[in-house]
């Protein structure tokens, strides 16, 4: 009997220990977790990031992004600034899935 308990809650539990990248884009920089700059190349940005089609491909902060289309499914709210100088990260983002990476990793804090 416990074994099975051990098991069903391994199961149940798998959800909320992987750290999926769902993040939803707010209007206003006071709403957001973090925000986010866009450059114009890969070698200037903290993070490679890839926009997935569906939630069950992202990875575990891994650059692998699912937009949601409400603010209470997302694990991030993100607000994209006009300036580098006010993001807490710089993103890229890339054409392939394979590119998505961190390219600094002591940022990698922002999304846990």
């Amino acid at each position: 009997m416990s074994k099975r308990l051990v098991i069903i809650s391994f199961f149940f539990f798998i959800p909320y220990l992987s750290k999926s990248q769902k993040v939803f884009s707010v209007e206003y920089a006071s709403q957001a977790d973090v925000k986010v700059y866009v450059v114009e190349y890969a070698s200037q940005a903290d993070l490679n990031v890839y926009k997935v089609n569906y939630s069950n491909q992202t990875g575990s902060n891994n650059g692998k992004w699912f937009f949601v289309d409400y603010v209470n499914q997302a694990d991030k709210k993100i607000f994209f600034t006009d300036y580098a100088n006010q993001a807490d990260i710089k993103i890229y983002f890339v054409e392939y899935s394979n590119q998505a990476k961190w390219n600094r990793k002591e940022k990698m804090y922002l999304f846990y």
